[in-house]
């Protein structure tokens, strides 16, 4: 017979003793075994390193843990240094466990924490225990942020400075600044007034690329919150203090690898930094504008050298007016008469004609060599460069996402744009130069204008997925991406993705489908008994929270519990505190739908994250929150919970996969192996020739 639901097994240690395997309902069994006095002082805790306790289900006692809240709230201020040491110590590791926080918050203790900061009396190891203590407390979130006072954040900010050697003192005042700019549009204000870029700039410059990290990040966090008139004074400060070269020097180019933290505050301040040009991307230009409209004669002058104008006479002017319109035509703009108009949409508004003045102003020769280029052909076979340009300029702000809120989870950094100032206006000389070979390859004519950006997208995609080092090495990737290797490329893709379409193939498509997505299915479901690491996502994410999640073997649980760091293989069964029946799960689902994506953040609604996030549904109102760590795990996921639903696996992973499979199978079955020996073991690998003088070098 079952014991009772409420009677478990638990391995119980006690200081001294040797742990006992006992069978209990409530802590009090442990009295006669120990002779505990007061035992409603006590609680139930994993041994493990991540000190949490036992959940109500196994017996959690609330006023054991007040108990211990209570001594560790009158020891903290002790006055014997030890005691008060050791109780800050054992504050800063128990206040990660939620239940733990709760009550030491209901006990005022966030209070006592900030008036023993803003007292300026301890120090070492007694102020970081402190501060990590308050770190671990705010993270749960059960108290604002608006509620501290200026002097703390003083105090805060003064570490920056005070304590640049002491690194986890530096580590949590980065960490506590953050927090405050990020969930508080008031301690934003004053934070901004307290630290300046000129202070953080120096922890770049060290070695430890934890502190770097943490001081990227409250960059970041001030770029994010600034307001927008302010944004663009706050980047011309940066640039001033040479931020992007200190990045590039001692961050990117150090001689050590680039770990997923950083790399991630490396893109959201690329993203950041690249959204400045969104303000001009939007803004028409006004045709009635004269300083926007000498912009225009700028680049006919550079273009065609007009030493002399004609007098004002009025021959001369119409005479002027048929040499400005033949010009602009030249020039490739689709309204002749006012190419203003050209730049009244938006995107790319305005961007587009500033980019066109870069390269003439910058990169002269060659932008005289394709207009003039350009010019001399016939009209069908010219590449418009004033069409081009606007063109290309609205491409490359959707490739780089030009406007859009960073992601949460992405890390995809291009160490080029750290390489120059105006790093976007270099990408666009360089791109456009490409647009005018890629023409010239194609033999194109107007009509294939369209197609001419898709090649030249392609080319630019390709090269950016190889993360070049350097604008040099981008150009000399798409050197080697011609319109002929492009072919190449697809043409290599099609016979991959060969597709028979023959009625014999299609009944035999239809036949083994089946299998395949059984096959499909079980793969799915194993990679969930293996489990995954995910991210708890908050406002701060250094200090990373992990929970790891997992299907049982016999696909009837789900087992999930958090973990302290990201796991190095699987997590075992019995070392997650928390189980979901897999009966218990009513739906399954995901993007928008999900509870955790309905709640307002300053970076939760952007895509990516919403393309990455799922939740399970149980009983009446329960949930299980999930952020997958890429696209791939998301697929897994949804079709693994689909599958054990009993519903259709219809991920874009799963199409994938009956592709690859189907085209396989078919293949296998239709080769002519009658009357030939499969065998089963690989054939061995022959002997090096005696000598390579058959080898003949084509160089």
């Amino acid at each position: 017979m079952p014991p009772p639901a409420d009677i478990v097994k638990v391995a119980i240690e006690w200081p001294g003793a040797f742990p006992k395997l006992m069978e209990i309902d409530q802590v009090s069994a442990c009295v006669p075994v120990w002779s505990l006095a007061n035992h409603d002082q006590f609680a139930l805790q994993h041994a493990d390193s991540s000190n949490f306790y036992i959940t109500e289900k196994v017996g959690k006692l609330f006023n054991a843990i007040l108990a211990y809240c209570f001594g560790a709230f009158v020891l903290i201020q002790s006055s014997s240094m030890d005691a008060k040491l050791e109780a800050l110590k054992d504050l800063a590791n128990y206040s990660r466990d939620v239940t733990f926080a709760q009550e030491f918050i209901n006990l005022d203790g966030i209070s006592l924490l900030t008036q023993m900061v803003e007292s300026g009396t301890d120090f070492g190891d007694m102020l970081s225990f402190t501060l990590t203590a308050f770190v671990e407390l705010m993270d749960h979130g059960i108290v604002s942020w608006d509620t501290f006072s200026v002097a703390f954040i003083k105090k805060i900010a003064s570490y920056v400075n005070k304590f640049a050697s002491d690194i986890s003192i530096l580590q949590r005042s980065l960490a506590i600044l953050e927090s405050m700019v990020l969930n508080s549009h008031d301690l934003y204000q004053k934070v901004a007034q307290e630290i300046t870029i000129g202070q953080l700039i120096p922890h770049l410059q060290g070695t430890d690329q934890e502190i770097q990290t943490y001081t990227i990040a409250v960059i970041n966090a001030l770029f994010l919150k600034a307001p927008d008139d302010k944004r663009q004074e706050m980047a011309n400060i940066l640039a001033q203090k040479q931020l992007r070269s200190i990045i590039l020097t001692h961050v990117i180019r150090a001689q050590r690898a680039i770990n997923n933290e950083m790399a991630h505050q490396l893109y959201v301040l690329q993203v950041l930094t690249f959204n400045l040009l969104e303000d001009r991307m939007m803004t028409k230009m006004d045709p009635q504008d004269q300083a926007q409209r000498d912009i225009i004669f700028e680049l006919r002058r550079i273009a065609f050298d007009a030493e002399s104008e004609p007098n004002n006479s009025s021959g001369s002017m119409e005479k002027r007016k048929s040499m400005y319109t033949r010009d602009y035509k030249k020039l490739g703009f689709i309204n002749h008469v006012n190419p203003a108009m050209d730049f009244t949409q938006t995107p790319p508004g305005m961007l587009a004609l500033d980019n066109m003045l870069y390269f003439a102003k910058h990169h002269q020769d060659a932008y005289i060599r394709i207009v003039l280029e350009n010019s001399s052909r016939e009209d069908k076979h010219e590449c418009p460069f004033g069409r081009s340009s606007i063109e290309l300029t609205k491409m490359l702000c959707e490739i780089l996402k030009v406007g859009e809120l960073p992601s949460e989870t992405c890390n995809d950094f291009h160490p080029m744009f750290f390489t120059h100032d105006r790093s976007f206006e270099e990408f666009f000389c360089i791109c456009i130069q490409l647009l005018n070979k890629t023409w010239k390859e194609m033999r194109a004519t107007s009509e294939d204008f369209n197609k001419v950006m898709q090649v030249v997208k392609e080319q630019i995609m390709r090269a950016l997925t190889t993360k070049p080092s350097s604008l040099d090495q981008f150009k000399s990737k798409l050197q080697n991406l011609s319109y002929t290797e492009i072919l190449k490329i697809r043409q290599s893709e099609r016979m991959n993705q060969e597709d028979f379409q023959s009625r014999p193939i299609l009944e035999l498509k239809e036949k083994i489908q089946p299998e395949i997505l059984e096959l499909i299915k079980q793969q799915r479901l194993n990679r969930l008994v293996e489990g995954t690491c995910f991210r708890k996502l908050n406002s701060r994410r250094r200090q990373d929270k992990f929970w790891y999640c997992r299907l049982s073997p016999n696909h009837k649980v789900l087992h999930y519990g958090d973990l302290e760091e990201s796991p190095q293989g699987e997590v075992p069964h019995d070392s997650l505190q928390d189980k979901l029946p897999v009966a218990d799960i009513k739906a399954v689902v995901t993007g928008k739908d999900c509870p955790h994506m309905k709640e307002k953040g300053a970076l939760k609604q952007n895509k990516e994250v919403l393309e990455l996030a799922f939740s399970i549904l149980y009983d009446s109102s329960g949930q299980l929150n999930f952020i997958a760590p890429d696209k791939h795990e998301y697929c897994v996921w949804t079709d693994g919970l689909n599958a054990l639903l009993g519903k259709d696996m219809l991920s874009d992973l799963t199409r994938n996969d009956l592709d690859t499979l189907l085209s396989m199978e078919i293949k296998l079955r239709l080769l002519d192996l009658e009357n030939i020996q499969i065998p089963d073991a690989p054939p061995p690998i022959p002997k090096e020739p005696s000598n390579y003088d058959f080898v003949y070098d084509c160089n």
